[in-house]
């Protein structure tokens, strides 16, 4: 008979206890991400599998804003494609990987393109021509760049948005692409179609709706079809096998596998798996980044401004309220996550400055120990925290700084 392990609730397992040393030894002293490079491997080599043809795969840059990850995850799945979704990244991509494609993965408003194109022209970005396919969700916005790519001279590569049900926006019906079509068709000197974007993170969360995720899947696939077929008949000069038929994402795209119909598909934040990513189809992933953060402050059992005298109660009712943390900074879109038995003390109030956090009576953790947090996204927790902290197991390979917002 195999017997359970006990669970090490208060205290690391052997893993966080390495990485709790490490920190003691080369961290900052303040919060940090950090993020390991054996467990990122071992999720790439699993996406790897899933994708099958790796031509299809396009990395989503908002999901792992850090050039050097971005270059890790590039060179390890020996692709150029990326999508991007915001307009300062956009400049960082261009410069950094002047031989990519570029999706764009949102229709950007005039202003950010005007913005976009006076950047990248004063920066005067690396040799290389990278393709930009700038994302168009209607035939305003079409006209829009239309427009621009004239007054400008340019050639602009147009893939259009389509609803695959998501209902977000992009081209309702298949008859809607005709003015969309129609003006792509009639100027070849200003503007080029490079495919259809369809996004379907609905279908991922279809079981809680009651739809059986193989009925949701089938849905968008028939969706993105009637779109395709709509171009090879109507606009039949405008259609190649080249365009990209792009969709999925990290919650999605291991059901595409085959060329049914996406011959692109988009993911990202699978690799470092935030807890918003622990779907079924991304179960064997690990999770490969943390906050680490250090501990201010200890204390026995629990003290709530104005209901001291029911400080014994409240341990009796909340077991793992006996042991009282403060820790640097706080309220991230995170949740404890080692020691097991950590918790954080909504009834004290969030604090992004010295969080509450409470465990059980015999948690093994002192002042200026670590305790680690796991994020719930990638994308906006990334850029909280500065460089990132990089290590493999339990050594310290250096840091690696993130994106900037604003430039």
């Amino acid at each position: 008979m195999k017997i359970k392990k006990p669970r090490l609730v208060g205290r690391h397992n052997d893993y966080f206890t390495g990485l709790n040393a490490l920190m003691k030894e080369k961290g900052p002293g303040h919060p940090v991400l950090v993020l390991d490079l054996d467990i990122l491997d071992r999720n790439i080599e699993k996406m790897k599998m899933q994708i099958g043809d790796l031509e299809r795969f396009r990395l989503v840059v908002k999901s792992l804003p850090c050039l050097d990850l971005i270059r890790h995850v590039l060179s390890k799945t020996r692709t150029s494609k990326l999508m991007v979704f915001h307009r300062p990244f956009l400049n960082l991509a261009i410069n950094a990987f002047p031989e990519s494609d570029i999706l764009l993965g949102k229709p950007l408003p005039m202003q950010a393109i005007e913005t976009f194109y006076r950047v990248k022209d004063a920066s005067r970005p690396l040799p290389g021509t990278p393709r930009i396919q700038w994302l168009i969700d209607s035939a305003q916005r079409l006209d829009q760049y239309h427009a621009f790519a004239r007054r400008m001279g340019l050639k602009m590569c147009i893939n259009i948005e389509i609803d695959v049900g998501l209902h977000r926006g992009g081209i309702p019906r298949p008859e809607d692409l005709a003015p969309l079509l129609k003006t792509i068709a009639e100027d070849p000197v200003h503007l080029n179609l490079t495919g259809f974007m369809g996004y379907d993170p609905h279908v991922a969360k279809s079981g809680k709706l009651l739809i059986p995720r193989t009925v949701a899947l089938a849905r968008v696939t028939s969706r993105y079809k009637k779109f395709v077929k709509y171009l090879q008949q109507e606009f039949p000069a405008l259609y190649s096998p080249q365009l990209t038929f792009n969709g999925a994402g990290s919650p999605t795209f291991s059901m595409y596998r085959k060329k049914e119909i996406l011959n692109d598909v988009s993911a990202g934040s699978a690799l470092v798996k935030p807890s918003g990513f622990d779907l079924k189809n991304l179960k064997t992933y690990q999770t490969a980044m943390f906050i680490a953060t250090p501990i201010l402050k200890r204390s026995a059992g629990i003290q709530i401004p104005f209901l001291e005298p029911l400080s014994g109660l409240l341990q009796k009712i909340k077991p793992l309220w006996k042991t009282t943390l403060f820790i640097y900074g706080g309220f991230w879109k995170a949740d404890p996550l080692s020691p097991e038995g950590l918790v954080v003390n909504s009834l004290y109030g969030r604090s992004t400055n010295q969080e509450m956090i409470n465990g059980p009576e015999d948690t093994a953790l002192e002042v200026d120990d670590y305790i680690f947090l796991r994020p719930t996204q990638s994308e906006a927790v990334m850029l909280q925290f500065g460089d990132l902290f990089v290590v493999r197991g339990d050594r310290y390979r250096g840091r690696w700084p993130v994106f900037s917002q604003n430039k």
